[in-house]
């Protein structure tokens, strides 16, 4: 353990990866091979790739795709040289980038690619989002992505799917945050930037076409703790459009079950915003947006009801600190006015929250109405969820109790 622990945090790690790395899939046609190459930035004269891996102390290198192709059955892999993440710019830097960094940027980039017919911008906390908003220009959809939970945000990755500009500039530069990452810059950002010494701005030249990413593929690995490999493929939402969705109805023991009503535009729109940003949230996980806007967000538990409930609790927690900065200008933990307290505590009672009026998202289906419920109970009018329940039907009734909508993806979204 080193004696200065803070030094562990700024020390770049030497790494022994070699500059290449070849993985090759042989079956009895021939051998498929994806070759990378190390990726490495010169900082302060130091050709260094990922200053350390999750923590310090870990070695860990970057590798980008530079050749091969795959195809496994009617599966194709994203081909090489359509660079984001691996082929970033570093237009700004106090110190190497870690592993951390660049995973919070790609997932950043698995949301955003479904987002990109308006400004949106996602701000991303340990591999989650902490806020992901859509809005007419990139400084309100900031504000609102970063308002959503100015806490979690704290420290965190920017990634915005439009060029910054002046005005977003300086909102982002009023918080501390990791990383900024966009398609490009305007004209004396960089200069408002460079206030913020150990602040990350990463250009992604290829961000002005993330769309196109939309329905790629790539192969994903993950390692075992006995050397053993699993390989999937990236998941990939298949409802990608409104009209993609299916109807809530189930047949349960001979009677058939449908919710009563079918959601309007506007509740269709936060919908498939949601289940967009639902692709990039660790599961098990339930969210709740409105108005473009992510609310509450809560992710990696293990049970529906207990994930749902901790998205309900962060959605008043994040209102009310919301309310005491927008009003005092103060972190609602740390108002000293107790008649100030009250009075936002009124507030977010009387808006539960600001859950009411807002959609539920869930990665996977509800085994009981006891989740759903949640949201129902704070004024949540639509809901989008995979189906497939045995109890899908008394999650229909709940639905129709209270008159809200609900719509299925027939496919779950679990992130691991």
């Amino acid at each position: 353990m080193p004696a200065d622990l803070k030094a562990a945090y700024r020390t770049v790690m030497d790494d022994h990866f070699p500059p290449r790395l070849e993985i090759s899939f042989v079956d009895e046609t021939g051998r498929q091979t994806l070759i990378y190459e190390k990726v490495t930035w010169i900082i302060d004269g130091i050709a260094k790739g990922l200053r350390y891996g999750e923590n310090p102390g870990q070695e860990a290198a970057f590798f980008r795709l530079i050749n091969g192709n795959l195809r496994l059955g009617d599966a194709e892999s994203i081909q090489p040289g359509r660079h984001l993440v691996s082929d970033a710019e570093l237009l700004q830097f106090g110190k190497h980038p870690g592993k951390t960094n660049l995973t919070d940027v790609d997932n950043a980039l698995n949301i955003l690619r479904y987002l990109m017919d308006q400004p949106c911008v996602a701000i991303m906390k340990h591999n989650n989002p902490s806020g992901v908003a859509k809005a007419a220009t990139l400084a309100e959809a900031y504000s609102r992505a970063n308002l959503a939970d100015r806490v979690a945000a704290f420290g965190g990755a920017i990634v915005l799917n439009r060029e910054v500009d002046l005005d977003t500039a300086r909102l982002i530069a009023e918080q501390y945050a990791e990383v900024v990452a966009a398609p490009e810059f305007a004209p004396g950002v960089l200069s408002i930037f460079e206030r913020k010494k150990n602040l990350r701005v990463m250009r992604i030249p290829n961000m002005r076409r993330l769309a196109e990413y939309a329905p790629t593929r790539f192969i994903d690995f993950k390692s075992m703790l006995d050397g053993g490999l699993i390989a999937q493929w990236s998941f990939v939402p298949a409802a990608r459009t409104r009209d993609q969705f299916l109807p809530a109805q189930v047949t349960h023991e001979g009677r058939d079950y449908r919710v009563s009503r079918a959601p309007t535009t506007a509740e269709l729109d936060d919908l498939l915003f949601g289940w967009m940003v639902e692709a990039g949230v660790t599961s098990n996980s339930v969210l709740f947006v409105k108005d473009g806007a992510t609310v509450g967000i809560g992710t990696g538990e293990q049970d529906r009801v207990g994930v749902a409930e901790i998205a309900r609790d962060k959605a008043y927690r994040k209102l009310a600190d919301r309310l005491s900065w927008e009003t005092h200008r103060t972190a609602y933990n740390d108002l000293k006015d107790t008649g100030a307290r009250a009075e936002i505590d009124r507030e977010v009672a009387t808006r539960k929250g600001g859950l009411a009026g807002s959609r539920m998202v869930s990665d996977a289906f509800f085994p009981f109405r006891d989740g759903i419920d949640v949201g129902l109970r704070e004024g949540v009018t639509a809901v989008i969820q995979p189906g497939g329940s045995l109890r899908d039907f008394e999650v229909i009734e709940a639905c129709n109790e209270t008159n809200a909508a609900m719509v299925f993806t027939g496919q779950r979204a679990f992130k691991h």
